[in-house]
Parts: structure tokens; C-alpha cells; sequence
């Protein structure tokens, strides 16, 4: 008699149905485990052999054959463990109980206690979709499973707990609904902190506002790191889809913290600048998202950035344009999704003062050229705002006046946002950043002095068509915090200016 339990695997983001079967037959003892399962899946024959001895059950001595269906797609992980030792149950009558409405995932330790696993989110979703009722997962991925609505997910410490519930001894109470902090954005870094710099948090704001790229020039020490990393603060709160996309994508790869529901805060990722080019888009065997794929809904901050690898900047092209970065591998493609803000920052020269006010350059120009070459044209391109972050002088470093702090900057790009929240109502688009060639003249409408002054500036700094639809984009979002509702011409004079900072650097070398 084959008995079964249903279990899921993940490939990507995605997750697919997984029936573990289980057949004994007379013969040699063995244990044949098969259906493509990798080296972590057929070490799984072990765990479960010890698990149920050390449990105090008994272990069949029979020909085992155990199938993870469908055969055609490869299982990867520990994951497996806890429906195959419930198949195993079943099969050899030590377990009587209908399974069918069950969802089983887990990884077993040699004593029967179950270690956390990564996906529980994705899996979730996926057996929620598929119809099943009830999925028992370890303890420290209950909440993650939680938050999909129609769904019961049993927080199962070890073997005998899950048992004792399937028999109706002593049930165990399902994951908590999630419920939403109210205290999460009081753990970020306020702008409060940063002195002076009014013009760079000015471009902040509209970077916030509207979702742009950024890249910030400046010497060591004038407070670019500083501001980057205070940019979530005043990001816009994530709305309840944004949250489970992001958690998503953290608990496929292994990152998410036990016993955490949903990631509440937009992601900040830092990389250091000699991660290859695979770690920032993604990749691997089994591919697994990357650096900007973990940045998802939130900022990707690429500090030093002409230090990052040509080919590691190159990769963040495609994905800065489309939002989703494709992965392809021998063992299929998969797609994963990447809307974030690049801030990208920067010395002006190898040892970081070309062009400071007092301290002079020991730079050649040969090597300030390199320097700078490293950026490409067309990454550079794809950067809205262009913002050069100069000294702080001593009497702002050493004022006690109160700076501006992140929650009332917040407010107006709250503002800004519920304008395009309202204005893209019943499309894909979040925000202007994301405008689509097709919306681009009809959302930005320019007065005749504004389409004047995109002329003339279009003509005179030699702009790409990609990068005059992004002086509009930015322009829109400039208005926007005006609360007008046409681009004029002082909207567009702005945003003109922060294209400047490429022509300054890059046009003479």
C-alpha cells in the first residue's frame, strides 16, 4: 500500500505542489529516495531514520521506496524531512489520520526537533491558492505562514507535538493573524542629525517623492553616506502588499528572522563594492535573488560606487529600467522583481578632492579621468538626480539650531505620493519614477515657458532621449510637491539642475 503527504518546493520565488509517497515491499533493507532530489534531500534519509528512533517509534525493516513527485522538477533542501517521516508513518500504520487538506515542511534534527526553513511565505501562498487548509511548519516560520488569509499555520516545535495534534490529543493553536507595528519606523536614523546640506536633502525629498535614482558627489567626510542612509526614514509607509512582496522575496533567501510576520520597513541594502556581478542580480544553481532583488520596495545604496566592479554596475542596467531582473540557469529561468531607488555615491577623484574648496587635488588628471571612467555613460544615464554634496562648513557643524527632522520632510513626500496614488489609480505604475512612455506627455504637461526651457536645455547639455523623459519624470515630481497640477517652468529648472553634475565631471574628461 503507497501512502502520501503533500509538501511544497521552491524554485525562484515560486512554489509548486510536492506529493511524498511512500511504499514498502518485501527485500534487502534499503532506503531508495527518489523523484531528482539534490544532495541535502537524500541526506534526509538519515535525519528521518534517526528522528524516528530517537523518538521512540519504530523504523520498518522492509525495502523503502520514497517518491517526491512531480520526478521531472529537482528538489533542493531539507525541507522535505518532515513529510517524508509523516509518509513513512502512514505507511508502516503507526499514523492513522487523513493528511490530504495538509501542508508538511520542515527540516529534522536527530532528536525529532524541527529546525527553521526558508520560502514558508512563498510555500504559503502557493497552498493557499492550491486549496489546502492546514500547513505545519517549525515554530520559528509559523508568523511568515500566518499572514496568508484562508490558511492555518501550526507552529511545530518537534515530532511529537505535530502527532500528538493529527491524533486529536492535544491540538495546537494556529499563527496569530499578523497585526502591523506601530513603533517600526521609530528605529531609523533621522535627518535631524545631519547638518547643513540643505540642497541635498532638498533632492532627497524629491528622490523620495517620486522614487528616483540618485548619485551624490562629494569629498570624504561631507556627510554622503549620512544621508543615503537616512533616506528610508522618509520613504513613504509600505502598504500591505508591498510588505508581503518584500518578505517574499527575504524568506526565499534564507534571510528573513525567525518568528518575524512581515518585513514593515523598506529594505536598505548596503553591498560592499566587491560583490561580483551574480550577487547583486542574482544567480546560483538554484538561482536565488540578488542584492537589488533584496532592495525591493525599498534603497539600494552603492557606496564608492566607481570601486564596484565595470561588470557589477553594467549588471544593474536592465533591472534599473524594467523593475524584474531574469535569471537564467541550465536548470530553468526565473524572474524576480526589483523596483528600488539606486543611491549611488561617490568621490570626485581617487583621493576625493578634485574640486574642494580649500584642500587641493594630488590627482593627475590621467588618473582623475580613469577615476571617473569607471561610471559608464549609460548607468549615468539612468540616474535622475545628479547631486554634488560639497564640505559642511564649521558653522553648521558646530551649530546647536535644530535641524529639520525626517518626519516633517516625510509629510510633504507623503503628500507628494497620495497625489500619484490618485493620478495612477487602476494601473501598475506606484509612482513617477515608473511613468510608462505611453502615460509620459500625458501625465507631465509642461506650460509653453517650461517646454522652452527642456528645449534649450536639451539642446545645449546634448540630453539622451532617456534622459529628457527623466528631467520630465523628476519635473513631474517637483510640481507635484508644489501641488501644481502642469510642470512650469521653475519645476523644470530644478530638475534641469540635477543633470548638470555629469557635464561638470564627465564632459571634459
Amino acid at each position: 500500500m503507497v501512502s502520501k503527504a503533500f509538501s511544497m518546493g521552491l524554485f525562484g520565488m515560486h512554489a509548486f505542489l510536492v506529493e511524498v509517497e511512500a511504499d514498502l515491499s518485501q527485500g534487502l533493507p534499503a532506503f531508495d529516495l527518489v523523484g531528482l532530489p539534490d544532495a541535502a534531500v537524500k541526506e534526509s534519509r538519515n535525519r528521518v531514520r534517526s528522528a524516528l528512533k530517537n523518538c521512540g517509534f519504530d523504523f520498518p525493516v522492509s525495502h523503502i521506496t520514497m517518491n517526491l513527485a512531480p520526478a521531472d522538477k529537482r528538489k533542493e533542501g531539507p525541507i522535505y524531512d518532515l513529510p517524508l517521516l509523516v509518509a513513512l508513518l502512514k505507511a508502516t500504520g503507526q499514523l492513522n489520520v487523513n493528511t490530504d487538506d495538509c501542508i508538511f515542511v520542515g527540516e529534522l534534527s536527530l532528536s525529532g526537533v524541527l529546525r527553521p526553513v526558508r520560502g514558508v511565505l512563498s510555500m504559503a501562498i502557493e497552498a493557499a491558492q492550491l486549496g489546502f487548509k492546514h500547513m505545519f511548519v517549525p515554530a520559528e516560520n509559523a508568523f511568515e505562514g500566518a499572514v496568508i488569509h484562508g490558511l492555518s499555520v501550526y507552529p511545530i516545535p518537534d515530532v511529537f507535538t505535530l502527532l500528538e495534534h493529527l491524533r486529536g490529543h492535544k491540538k495546537v493553536e494556529p499563527a496569530a493573524p499578523f497585526q502591523p507595528g506601530a513603533n517600526a519606523m521609530r528605529l531609523l536614523s533621522d535627518f535631524a542629525d545631519v547638518k547643513g546640506q540643505a540642497q541635498a536633502k532638498r533632492a532627497l525629498e524629491i528622490a523620495a517623492s517620486g522614487g528616483h535614482n540618485v548619485l551624490l558627489i562629494g569629498s570624504p567626510g561631507s556627510g554622503k553616506s549620512m544621508l543615503a542612509k537616512r533616506l528610508p526614514s522618509i520613504l513613504p509607509d509600505m502598504r500591505f502588499e508591498e510588505m508581503v512582496e518584500t518578505t517574499e522575496i527575504h524568506s526565499v533567501a534564507g534571510l528573513l528572522p525567525g518568528n518575524t510576520a512581515l518585513i514593515e520597513t523598506r529594505p536598505f541594502r548596503s553591498p560592499h563594492h566587491t560583490i561580483s556581478g551574480p550577487g547583486l542580480s542574482g544567480g546560483g544553481t538554484i538561482p536565488r535573488p540578488g542584492e537589488i532583488s533584496l532592495a525591493h520596495n525599498g534603497v539600494l545604496f552603492l557606496d564608492e560606487l566607481p570601486e564596484f566592479s565595470r561588470s557589477s554596475m553594467e549588471t544593474l542596467r536592465q533591472p534599473l529600467e524594467d523593475g524584474v531582473v531574469t535569471v537564467s540557469r541550465v536548470n530553468g529561468t526565473v524572474t524576480f522583481p526589483c523596483h528600488v531607488m539606486l543611491v549611488a555615491a561617490m568621490n570626485p577623484c581617487p583621493c576625493g578632492y578634485y574640486g574642494h574648496p580649500k584642500r587641493p587635488c594630488t590627482c593627475s588628471d590621467t588618473a582623475v579621468s580613469r577615476y571617473l571612467g569607471r561610471v559608464s555613460g549609460p548607468l549615468l544615464d539612468r540616474i535622475d538626480l545628479h547631486i554634488e554634496v560639497p564640505p559642511v562648513d564649521f558653522e553648521n557643524l558646530s551649530s546647536a539650531k535644530r535641524e529639520e527632522n525626517s518626519a516633517a520632510i516625510k509629510a510633504r513626500v507623503d503628500a507628494a505620493r497620495a497625489i500619484q496614488t490618485e493620478r495612477f489609480l487602476g494601473t501598475s505604475v506606484s509612482c513617477n519614477a515608473q511613468i510608462p512612455p505611453e502615460l509620459l506627455h500625458e501625465v507631465c504637461r509642461t506650460t509653453p515657458a517650461a517646454d522652452m526651457l527642456l528645449k534649450n536645455a536639451f539642446e545645449k547639455f546634448g540630453l539622451s532621449a532617456r534622459a529628457y523623459d527623466r528631467v520630465l519624470k523628476v519635473s513631474r515630481t517637483i510640481a507635484d510637491l508644489d501641488g501644481s497640477a502642469d510642470i512650469e517652468a521653475k519645476h523644470a529648472a530644478e530638475a534641469v539642475r540635477y543633470r548638470t553634475l555629469d557635464r561638470k565631471y564627465w564632459s571634459t574628461r
